[in-house]
């Protein structure tokens, strides 16, 4: 008798304001590649009772390092049962743009910041009042600085296990917030790594009774936001500093519909306090933090590299920023004559998803 094997199919709802991960399992036959499934919409926000039936069509598989063995993970974008993009479906969009600027050689590394929660209060906290102002806890070291390290821990070997570009982890500002990395790479590929790496913090966390949230102000008052910074380079960028001005500049001028765009609730993290620019206003700068855009020193010595866009939330979808800041930067570059797309873009090997060779990777963390 043949052997199986559990694939957990994982896909993005409709939730508003801010979209969730849902998940189920399919048992399915060894040597069979995971096929198209389906769900019910009507419980997820992607369809009416009516005409419940949503389509689960595989993008992207690799090894559940939680089950271990044979089984996968299994990420699904949805579909109508017409096989057209759902509405809720932002990588059928994001995967057009990266095919149509596909010769620009775009690379991504995204820092997705997150705070843990036990109950009501972040993890680490005092049941009554509030911990020491931050300070210590940025890079911490020591039981009074540093909290949930070994959910941490599992993720990232969880990450490593299942094949994703994990670039690295730090604790945070806030006592209970930490960051991953991951990239470079190009689009959609890195969200769909992101995705992924998302789900699995928030399994691994259902074994410590935490919770891990992506809320851009977990904490009002004077304690940092959680965002989630955005580094990116085209291969102009990475041989040309003034690409990488081009680069800021072009974001500047779409400065609001990035906003719009960058995760609910973005008006209460970018104030101006906090390492973060006013989300009323636009600047880039080299090494400053409390700018929109940073590009970072080495950048600005080097004479080539990647910027740094500050401002997407944590909770912010990748397939939106990373689509929106490819077709800023990239038709801005084509306007000015700096690349051509066309039909030799779609046999370019990162637009397809191929890792960046690590010797060649953009920077990927702060």
């Amino acid at each position: 008798m043949a052997g199986y094997y559990k694939a957990e199919y994982i896909w993005i709802d409709g939730s508003e304001p801010t979209s969730k991960l849902r998940s189920k399992t399919k048992i399915v036959p060894e040597g069979q590649e995971p096929p198209i499934w389906g769900f019910d919409g009507s419980s997820t926000n992607q369809a009416p009772g009516s005409n419940s039936d949503c389509v689960l069509k595989p993008v992207f598989v690799c090894p559940d390092p939680i089950r271990g063995g044979k089984n996968k993970l299994v990420l699904n974008e949805v579909l109508l049962t017409d096989m057209t993009p759902h509405p809720s479906n932002t990588r059928a969009a994001c995967a057009a743009t990266a095919k149509k600027y596909a010769s620009h050689d775009t690379w991504f590394g995204i820092e997705q910041e997150y705070t843990f929660f036990e109950g009501s209060k972040p993890l680490g906290w005092p049941d009554n009042g509030f911990p020491a102002p931050q300070g210590p806890y940025y890079c911490g070291v020591g039981a009074d600085e540093v909290f949930g390290r070994e959910i941490v821990e599992a993720h990232t070997d969880a990450c490593l296990v299942a094949g994703l570009q994990i670039a690295g982890t730090n604790g945070e500002v806030m006592p209970g917030q930490w960051e991953f990395q991951i990239g470079a790479l190009a689009s959609p590929a890195v969200a769909d790594h992101l995705w992924v790496a998302r789900w699995l913090l928030y399994r691994i966390a259902e074994d410590f009774g935490v919770n891990a949230t992506l809320d851009p102000k977990p904490v009002k008052g004077d304690w940092n936001g959680a965002g989630a910074h955005t580094n990116f380079s085209t291969k102009e960028m990475r041989s040309n500093y003034q690409a990488c001005v081009a680069a800021a500049e072009a974001l500047g001028k779409r400065a609001k519909l990035h906003i719009e765009n960058y995760g609910f609730g973005i008006e209460g993290r970018l104030t101006g306090l906090h390492e973060t620019a006013s989300y009323k206003t636009y600047t880039y700068g080299v090494s400053n933090r409390g700018a929109s855009v940073r590009i970072p020193w080495q950048v600005a010595r080097d004479k080539k590299g990647y910027i740094e866009d500050r401002r997407p939330n944590a909770n912010m979808d990748p397939y939106v920023v990373t689509r929106l800041i490819v077709e800023t930067v990239c038709s801005a570059a084509d306007a000015k004559g700096g690349s051509k797309t066309g039909a030799k873009a779609s046999t370019n090997g990162a637009a397809r998803g191929r890792k960046i060779p690590a010797k060649k990777k953009a920077a990927a963390r702060r």
